[in-house]
């Protein structure tokens, strides 16, 4: 990260760090829906520690969730101080998206299929996530 990244403190803004973590969840996205997304949601990002200039940021990226055309995408947000090696999680973010035709229209997205009991929890925790979006989002 470099100065024009953060505050007069150091510490990179959250802002940057929140754009860094749509664009990675969008390629994830993209690379499965083998489609271009546009994001709808981003469900909650705690900042909950803070990355500094000269820190380097690692951004995994996973789709968690495939629904007709939307998808979520978690995305882990790591700060490495590239001296000596020291990483921190800083941040976990659920970020929803829907797939888009050439024409700009919602288009149909290939699920998503478990391969182990670990991704399965994570597909019903990111379902569960979904139903409640679609709640909040009726009232």
């Amino acid at each position: 990260m470099q100065p024009g990244h953060a505050n007069n403190h150091g510490n990179v803004h959250g802002g940057w760090i929140m754009k860094l973590a749509d664009e990675a969840g969008a390629l994830a996205c993209m690379r499965h829906a083998q489609h271009r997304v546009v994001t709808i949601a981003i469900d909650q990002m705690v900042f909950r520690q803070p990355i500094q200039i000269g820190d380097l940021i690692i951004l995994t990226a996973e789709v968690t969730y495939a629904g007709r055309t939307s998808l979520e995408a978690e995305v882990q947000v790591i700060a490495e101080n590239p001296i000596s090696g020291d990483r921190v999680h800083t941040n976990t973010a659920y970020l929803v998206y829907v797939a888009l035709d050439d024409n700009g229209n919602a288009t149909q997205v290939p699920g998503l299929t478990a391969e182990n009991p670990s991704e399965e929890e994570r597909m019903q925790e990111a379902e569960k996530r979904q139903a409640h979006r679609l709640a909040q989002k009726r009232k």
